[in-house]
């Protein structure tokens, strides 16, 4: 009977679904319980965030709330993935290694900004080299002839083929791709970068990037388990990708480790997550969409931080552009990134927030529904 009983339980641990519900409840255990040590321990030392005196007025009471709460996020989503996941399992080495060594740039970014009143931080080309490198190492984890990552698509006839690597998946079309070769260093590099800095972008206001990378977590964890199935890929007509699922179980501690955090971030927050956790969650998703062949895709999951990105995008040029004509620039936006044109715009700070997170879940269900119009 105990033997049944031992075997029964190895069997439901074995299920990836099981492991995922267990790392998404861990990671909110976790951030319940070393939230309120950490926020003590940043407000102890003065880990407090610095503001910027030509944004919105309402913004200048949070002077002072301590920042670096992605100290949190990271440990909820690191230790819950190493429990439940495998770790000997390429794509969870990888997104591990992405995130730490973003969470590291980060950390050392708001220490400079904060402790050593630098304003802007690290420097940007120093950031910018440490993405670039990310990128670098991404791509020879993915491109390496021992890996165990392979991509292979399913004909009508269920014949399995497998592509390169070099390969990018395209929406719309069944069993869509098409193979860059050359360009594809290039693009996991722009696209991890890009995406870090996109959610870095985006944490302007308390609970924004937290909500909004929860949503594209689902989206990417939904298309790593099904990826990882050959009769869910089978049925999508989307690659199928042997060993994904475990992405699933990391996607799970994200999701956990982000509305654990948010308990702390909701307005008025009480931390805020700062480029150590904006950096590493922006990276993941970058990453994410990398090893799961989704990079076009990636627009529509987190258009809400390609929106913001571009709205910064356009203030710059459009700034330059009228002081090149006129000698003095004027602004597009009465602030960018856009959350704060909103705010400038009589919108309240909650209001903006909800809004944002339910543009989110739209672009987060067409994205999905991608798979069935194919």
């Amino acid at each position: 009977m105990i033997y049944l009983l031992l075997n029964k339980s190895l069997n439901i641990v074995q299920y990836i679904s099981f492991r995922a519900t267990g790392a998404a409840i861990t990671a909110l255990i976790i951030s319940f319980l070393i939230g309120p040590i950490i926020i003590r321990t940043l407000n102890f030392h003065h880990f407090g965030e610095k503001i910027r005196k030509n944004g919105p007025d309402s913004h200048l009471r949070k002077e002072g709330t301590p920042s670096m709460g992605g100290i949190i996020i990271l440990l909820s989503i690191i230790l819950p993935t190493i429990l439940w996941a495998d770790i000997s399992n390429n794509f969870i080495i990888t997104i591990l290694i992405s995130i730490s060594i973003m969470g590291l740039i980060g950390f050392i970014d708001d220490y400079m900004k904060i402790k050593k009143n630098y304003t802007k931080g690290l420097i940007a080309r120093y950031k910018l080299a440490g993405q670039i490198l990310l990128g670098i190492l991404v791509s020879y984890l993915i491109l390496n002839d021992n890996s165990s990552i392979s991509y292979n698509i399913i004909s009508e006839s269920n014949v399995l083929t497998n592509i390169n690597s070099t390969s990018i998946s395209l929406p719309f079309i069944a069993n869509g791709y098409f193979d860059i070769k050359y360009l594809y260093l290039p693009l996991i590099i722009l696209i991890i970068t890009a995406s870090s800095n996109a959610v870095n972008l985006t944490d302007g206001l308390d609970g924004l990037a937290t909500g909004l990378v929860a949503i594209s977590i689902l989206v990417l964890g939904a298309i790593a388990y099904a990826s990882g199935r050959i009769d869910y890929s089978n049925y999508l007509n989307i690659i199928f990708i042997p060993n994904s699922g475990e992405l699933f179980i990391f996607c799970l501690s994200v999701i956990g480790a982000c509305i654990g955090f948010l308990w702390f971030n909701a307005y008025p927050a009480k931390v805020f997550m700062g480029d150590v956790g904006s950096l590493s969650l922006g990276a993941a998703i970058g990453t994410l969409a990398v090893l799961l062949k989704k990079e076009i895709l990636l627009i529509i999951i987190g258009g809400v931080f390609v929106i913001e990105s571009l709205s910064v995008i356009i203030q710059v040029l459009y700034f330059k552009i009228t002081k090149k004509k006129t000698g003095k620039g004027k602004r597009f936006f009465k602030m960018a990134p856009l959350h704060h044109h909103f705010e400038l715009s009589g919108w309240n700070e909650n209001h903006v927030v909800v809004r944002f997170w339910i543009i989110g879940i739209i672009l987060a269900l067409l994205s999905l529904t991608t798979f069935k119009v194919q």
